[in-house]
């Protein structure tokens, strides 16, 4: 069979696809961009022009695009087998991964639960957290709603939804959720109590500490993307925010979950976000970066005191019933632990954390820009707001899409990224050098004066 001709392929995408987020009236207004090849931090259309891949493919790629050794170690699953199941059985990738991720992770989290994504790594820790209030000695059945930041997001299953705090995404699905508690993000660059860090003593977390004072009692857990918010526009928490966070619910008798889904795997310099400040968690949500980016792959760790607050003899009902079909799927795996591998022989964190300096000045150059607000960075993390009015930090209005604009300005000079709203996020894969973080950096500058200030009238000859 023949291989489809590009406009056939434009036109078959614009006939059959729906696209995640995405105005499917406006995508067909145009042709698509039709990814074909990638190579270390490129993706390559198939017209053959190349792209810096700046957001990671979503997030997921870590060592660059087809790394050998992932490549391999697929190759060599799949001539044993592609996937079983593991209710019932055992296979020995998901195995090995369990023991590798225990031993990476923060320390005294002990035990692994597969799932297949981000969303679903969530909502594991939230069924975990309910069930195991209900049966811990004593037993407190009451213990069901959860606490979360304003402007987060955790996934689009119905859990991660209810916990989210994007209402563009949330709001019209409120009959389907159940209710929670919202507590203020630490938005330091729009403030919600109008101070300063660190004058402000991280106030922003009183509501949080007056909320689990007045209803511990009912409160089954706190979830916390830690560092950085990543949909919320790439909201980097200040120092002392995630441990202060870690000792509130110690104190108050409740369960913290951790969703590392975006800043795990060294996204912020550390392999876990929770490492900056030497905090475990109850719980860790995983995903993304897991495999490396090659495959949907999930994990929920938990504490070993946890677990077996799940043993008993069968009649007790005390048996966690969840799962999914595709839980500790054996090629993603292999994967997962060939990933694993390559950051311990090319020192991967190593490499990232003497970069992120670069990376800090190669962005310094847009803070001259007029329309640039505020620049957020962990690590590789980073989010550029723009703003109409840079001394009073005015947004520009939604409607104008300034950030969809930068957007594709930046690819038409090469250089793939997305917008939230008004916030250009840049997240490069670990692998990505000074070169082209610089060369990133360059575009992002060029596209950002091409779109928002406006051409100098020549002068009156």
């Amino acid at each position: 069979m023949p291989s489809p001709t590009s406009r056939q392929l434009a036109n078959w995408d614009h006939q059959y696809l729906w696209h995640p987020f995405t105005q499917m009236k406006e995508w067909t207004e145009a042709p698509p961009l039709i990814i074909d090849r990638g190579e270390g931090p490129y993706l390559i259309d198939n017209q053959g022009k190349q792209y810096l891949d700046g957001v990671s493919s979503l997030w997921v790629n870590i060592h660059g695009h087809r790394h050998p050794a992932i490549d391999q170690a697929i190759r060599r699953q799949l001539n044993k087998i592609a996937h079983s199941t593991l209710l019932g059985l055992s296979s020995p990738p998901a195995i090995q991964l369990a023991r590798e991720l225990v031993k990476i992770a923060p320390p005294g989290l002990t035990r692994v639960f597969y799932s297949d994504d981000g969303s679903t790594a969530v909502e594991v820790a939230l069924k975990m957290a309910v069930q195991y209030w209900q049966q811990t000695t004593p037993a407190m059945p009451s213990k069901t709603h959860f606490v979360h930041m304003r402007l987060s997001y955790h996934g689009d299953t119905a859990g991660g939804m209810s916990i989210g705090g994007i209402e563009l995404f949330h709001n019209r699905f409120q009959p389907l959720l159940f209710p929670t508690l919202a507590v203020d993000a630490p938005y330091c660059y729009r403030c919600p109590l109008q101070q300063t860090f660190p004058s402000c003593q991280i106030a922003c977390l009183d509501q949080l500490e007056s909320l689990l004072t007045a209803r511990h009692h009912d409160i089954a857990a706190v979830v916390v993307e830690p560092l950085v918010q990543g949909v919320a526009g790439m909201i980097t928490a200040p120092s002392g925010h995630l441990s202060r966070i870690r000792e509130l619910c110690t104190q108050h008798q409740v369960l913290m979950v951790a969703d590392e889904v975006a800043t795990g795997f060294g996204r912020t310099g550390r392999m876990f976000a929770c490492e900056h400040e030497s905090i475990t968690p109850d719980l860790l949500a995983v995903a993304k970066g897991l495999t490396g980016g090659y495959l949907p792959l999930a994990a929920t760790l938990v504490t070993e005191e946890m677990y077996q607050a799940f043993l008993g003899d069968y009649h007790e009902g005390k048996t966690l019933f969840h799962g999914h079909s595709f839980t500790g799927n054996a090629l993603g795996c292999a994967a997962a632990l060939a990933n694993l591998q390559i950051f311990r022989t090319e020192h991967t964190l190593r490499n990232v954390q003497k970069r992120i300096p670069a990376l800090q000045r190669h962005l310094q150059a847009l803070t001259s820009l007029q329309h640039v607000g505020d620049i957020r960075q962990s690590g590789y993390m980073v989010g550029i707001e723009l703003v109409k009015d840079q001394k009073n930090r005015i947004p520009f209005p939604l409607t104008d899409r300034m950030g969809h604009k930068v957007t594709m300005e930046c690819q038409r000079k090469g250089l793939l990224i997305r917008p939230i709203g008004n916030v250009l996020v840049l997240m490069p894969p670990l692998s990505a050098e000074v070169k082209h973080l610089k060369k990133m950096a360059t575009i992002l500058k060029e596209s950002i004066c091409i779109v928002t200030e406006p051409k100098k009238k020549k002068a009156p000859l």
